[in-house]
């Protein structure tokens, strides 16, 4: 017994004093390289493992009181839409952390969601991470391609490498178009950009209620709850994460990336949230922009003197609006302030989760309120459906008016007016898209963090840029920028960390320096001055003038929050200067030369980025291939297509999708009803073009083709449709009018179901009810162009 317990003695020394090696080693890491290095193994000559003492235990772990980090990032709200900074959608959560924290006023993002996520998560300007615009219009230049770089390491690689846990939910929107098949690469996905945990949606935008959603790079059903909503769901992944990891790992922090796909378009809220808001926009878009203001400048937010610059000529005043307008927009910003304020209050579920497990206290939060402004994209009137935009396709009042009652809901796919926009980016003229105006680019943020920042309800008002985020995480972890990251030497970091603010209100300004660009519209800010110019409004898609014509103005920011006064005729010496300027950061960070197409880069042949399918005209496709995202399938439109199925047809007939893309807002259909195939096209779940067969497809194995000859002849045409079973036509009929850009940000083209929403009607919604009941041996799809 004796001798046992010597032996346990001799163990536990041994263990502690590797234990104490291994702290030790901890204190000496090299951070600047990452992975960091392990030790070089040792070599043995003894023969009995019983005569040797191992070597310390390796494993890297973060510094030594290093706080958790949450980013939670929501999309499309501009500065003057949430309470905490004026506006008159109610955000409790955002307020309450800002009475315990500081509040920033002067904070600046890219005015677009996938170059400011980008930018964001890696410290460097969107142009440096080839993210000049959304993913899906890349083009073949440098710093738009949409391939972030491996020189360009992001934020949730950094911590990992050094000893946090990662999670990522909600929107992505960082993924090259092409590279979101099953045939990947997953590089960009987020499991391989530094999260080791993701739930939430791939693309830009996805609809709250059927959403197509992601766990790692593996595609989920969303789970069966009451009034399924993914801004809850999302959320409660989020908090389930977090418990579990700190239940098994309390020693180990935790970085969170938490974007909401909300309040991007479409605008999806229950009800009871809808209702809150019953009269509160009654007033119109005009007086809320200036009640906006006023409390601004109560609450002292924005300075005194602060001008209220004119909205843009094209909007019009609330009070020349007709009734029927008043009643439609009024409905519109009643659906947007309940999905605003529904959100916050799912951060506030997350932050609630956060303090229940004790870690609140250590845990910075940086709660920014929107990617980019308030969006307008819209249009004039709003939209039932968000792909009308997409497609060049103007929306009427009097068709949008029956469907007051819906808006908001599952059979609708919103957008609002793009007066509340300006409303929302109050006191700002401009909205999203415009990076050459505040109201694109000034969004409003919120840094929490109890046991960093002393100061309570503070307000800070230096010059900061989303580029700022990444090394304000590293230095308030206690960690150096890395000049290599698996294997790749860095771009270095291009932002300035605001950690100086933290604790000093007065500190001097340290970013000074900044230049913008999205579509044309460009600026560059320095030194207190803006320099600027206004290319295009965010609802012009085509015929843009000549970049050299283009008008500079000129502000001094230092004493004109707004923008409102132009002194480019009394200093036009500082705007000569400032343009030049504008011109050498361009070029350093890759934003020359400009592009200012919007819609033709949609289409890769003409942006000159990657096609998956390249110039093939043939697909074949097989049962189980599903979820296929547009931008990595075929491309049906405006052309000819042919459908052919060979399947295997039970006894009793079959049910159910064949083929299909796109969904209730969108697309096309082959599918069996009642035994009898069917062919639909939904233009915009505007109108549905229809083509059946009469007679039900007998047992056992049959042909079925679709053959869609394209009239020609432009976008957007018709064409004549024609069923065929084994060889004979049994239906035709005209499609009247076809998508000419776009069926859906999120809905996809799936063999054998209909994911998400329906293309057709009454077959069932979902991957379970739209199920094809017979066999699919295989579908091929060839398409041909037509002049």
């Amino acid at each position: 017994m004796q001798q046992f317990a010597f032996k346990a003695v001799c163990l536990a020394t041994t263990l502690l004093a590797g234990l104490s090696s291994a702290a030790s080693t901890q204190g000496k890491l090299d951070r600047t390289s990452l992975p960091i290095q392990e030790p070089e193994r040792p070599t043995y000559s003894q023969l009995d493992v019983r005569n040797v003492k191992a070597p310390p235990f390796f494993e890297v772990k973060a510094p030594k009181h290093a706080p958790n980090v949450v980013i939670v990032l929501i999309d499309d709200i501009g500065f003057g839409g949430p309470s905490t900074f004026g506006g008159p959608i109610q955000t409790p959560t955002l307020d309450k952390l800002a009475a315990q924290g500081i509040a920033y006023n002067n904070f600046h993002t890219t005015a677009l969601c996938s170059p400011t996520r980008n930018a964001l998560k890696t410290g460097r300007n969107h142009h440096t991470t080839n993210t000049g615009s959304i993913m899906e219009s890349s083009t073949g230049f440098p710093g738009n391609t949409g391939q972030v770089p491996n020189s360009v390491a992001p934020l949730a690689e950094m911590l990992r490498l050094n000893g946090y846990s990662t999670g990522a939910f909600g929107k992505w929107h960082e993924t090259a178009a092409w590279e979101t098949s099953i045939s990947g690469p997953f590089d960009r996905w987020p499991t391989h950009q530094g999260f080791d945990k993701f739930y939430g949606f791939i693309g830009g935008e996805t609809d709250q209620w059927y959403p197509l959603i992601y766990d790692g790079v593996t595609r989920v059903t969303p789970p069966k709850m009451e009034g399924y909503h993914f801004t809850v769901d999302m959320t409660n992944q989020a908090i389930g994460w977090v418990k579990a990891q700190q239940s098994m790992t309390p020693d180990k922090p935790f970085f969170m990336y938490f974007a909401t796909g909300a309040v991007h378009a479409p605008h999806h809220v229950p009800k009871k949230w809808i209702e809150k808001y019953k009269g509160r926009f009654d007033a119109g878009w005009d007086d809320i922009r200036e009640k906006t203001v006023a409390r601004q400048k109560e609450k002292g937010l924005i300075p005194a003197n602060t001008k209220l610059p004119p909205k843009p000529e094209e909007i019009k005043d609330w009070d020349a609006l007709s009734a029927d307008e008043k009643r439609l927009f009024t409905r519109q910003a009643e659906v947007f302030g309940g999905f605003l304020e529904q959100t916050d209050y799912e951060i506030g579920r997350l932050i609630d989760a956060i303090e229940e497990i004790g870690e609140l206290d250590n845990t910075l939060i940086i709660y920014i309120a929107g990617d980019n402004g308030t969006s307008a994209e819209g249009g004039f009137v709003g939209m039932y459906n968000e792909m009308t935009y997409f497609n060049n396709v103007t929306e009427k009042v009097e068709d949008l008016l029956p469907l007051i009652d819906e808006w908001g809901g599952p059979e609708t796919f919103p957008h609002m007016a793009a007066g509340w926009a300006v409303a929302f980016d109050a006191p700002f003229s401009w909205t999203k898209q415009v990076a050459s105006d505040f109201g694109g680019t000034r969004n409003g943020m919120i840094i929490h963090w109890p046991n960093g920042i002393k100061e309570k309800g503070g307000l800070r008002s230096q010059f900061g840029h989303v580029i700022d985020i990444a090394p304000t995480i590293l230095e308030a972890t206690g960690l150096p920028e890395p000049i290599s990251v698996n294997g790749t030497p860095q771009i270095p970091i291009e932002g300035t960390s605001l950690l100086y603010t933290f604790n000093d209100a007065k500190a001097k300004e340290r970013h000074t320096t900044q230049y913008f660009e999205m579509f044309g519209n460009r600026a560059v800010y320095h030194e207190g001055w803006f320099a600027r110019t206004l290319h295009r409004a965010p609802w012009e898609a085509v015929n843009m003038p000549p970049l050299e014509t283009d008008t500079w103005d000129l502000y001094n920011v230092n004493e004109d929050f707004s923008l409102a006064n132009n002194l480019a005729k009394k200093y036009p010496e500082k705007l000569v200067e400032l343009e030049a300027l504008f011109m050498s950061e361009a070029e350093k960070y890759h934003a020359l030369p400009i592009d200012d197409r919007v819609i033709a880069r949609m289409n890769p042949a003409i942006a000159g980025r990657p096609d998956l399918l390249g110039d093939r005209t043939s697909l074949t496709l097989y049962d189980g291939m599903d979820g296929m995202l547009e931008n990595t399938f075929m491309n049906v439109k405006n052309r000819s297509k042919t459908i052919t199925a060979k399947l295997e047809i039970p006894k009793g007939g079959a049910n159910g999708v064949i083929l299909a893309q796109g969904g209730r807002f969108g697309g096309w259909s082959l599918y069996m009803q009642d035994g009898k195939p069917i062919y639909t096209y939904n233009f915009l779940g505007l109108e549905r073009f229809t083509v059946a067969s009469d007679s039900a497809v007998p047992a056992g194995a049959a042909t079925i083709v679709l053959d869609f000859v394209y009239d020609g002849g432009g976008l957007g045409k018709g064409g004549m449709a024609t069923l065929s079973v084994n060889g004979k036509s049994v239906a035709e009929g005209r499609i009247e009018k076809t998508q000419p850009l776009i069926f859906s940000a999120d809905e996809t083209a799936d063999v054998g179901l209909d994911n998400q929403t329906p293309v057709a009607e009454g077959i069932g919604i979902g991957r379970d009810e739209t199920r094809f009941t017979g066999k699919i041996h295989k579908v091929i799809l060839d398409v041909k162009d037509v002049k």
